[in-house]
């Protein structure tokens, strides 16, 4: 079974011999891949939706694995027991969304020894979520797929806030590894960035505002982080 390109990653952070949890599993390609594969011996698919719910065990049973796989309808870690998983993955969603989902069922998230989170959007407040939460971020990587820069996050407990505030956004690892793709994902940050301060600029109570100065403050630091590079 291949997998594309940001599952794959998502897959080498996973450790051998674990049990897995994928929340928002969809098809289930991930958990089948990691025991088709031998990489975990159980897994478990979870997903809120009917339909990916249905895909997932058609997947699961068409690949002959309902015996290793558990394939469970249901909202975020609600689908778990605390300690049944030791890793759980959340890929594909929203910033907001994964954190509502780790807040949401502390009693399983206070005992899972990994997390691997891929966030679309809003992927600095997932890490001062997590670094205020007493989890350490332990790698992090980007992976270019069909023109698009996706950040994967792995933490596990430990350590607590930065001190850099800009590493909140561009991944203390990643910045530490100097990631390949690292002066592609500073620039994509500059960018967003600077489209936020021209939106604004149009408004002279706006370009007043705290948060225009706030803006134009992590916009300074993303700056001169290009220039280290």
């Amino acid at each position: 079974m291949k997998l594309g390109q940001r599952l794959q990653t998502i897959a080498g952070m996973v450790p051998a011999g674990v049990t897995m949890a994928d929340i928002g599993t969809d098809h289930a390609y991930l958990p089948i891949y990691l025991v088709k594969e031998k990489i975990v011996a159980r897994a478990i698919a979870g997903d809120v939706h009917h339909g990916p719910y249905l895909s997932a065990q058609n997947a699961v049973a068409a690949a002959q694995l309902e015996q290793y796989i558990s394939v469970r309808l249901g909202n975020g870690l609600a689908v778990l027991q605390p300690g049944e998983a030791d890793v759980v993955v959340i890929a594909g969603m929203g910033g907001a969304n994964i954190i509502a989902i780790l807040q949401a069922c502390p009693d399983i998230t206070s005992l899972v020894q990994r997390l691997i989170l891929q966030p679309m959007i809003a992927a600095a407040p997932v890490r001062l979520w997590l670094h205020t939460q007493g989890w350490q971020i332990v790698d992090e990587q980007l992976v270019q797929e069909e023109g698009k820069l996706y950040q994967i996050i792995a933490a596990e407990p430990g350590a607590g806030p930065l001190d850099d505030q800009s590493l909140y956004e561009i991944g203390p690892r990643l910045w530490q590894s100097r990631h390949p793709l690292l002066r592609l994902h500073i620039n994509e940050l500059i960018s967003q960035r600077r489209a936020v301060l021209l939106a604004m600029g149009g408004s002279d109570d706006a370009v007043k505002s705290a948060k225009y100065r706030e803006y134009t403050r992590k916009l300074n630091a993303l700056e001169e982080k290009l220039l280290c590079l």
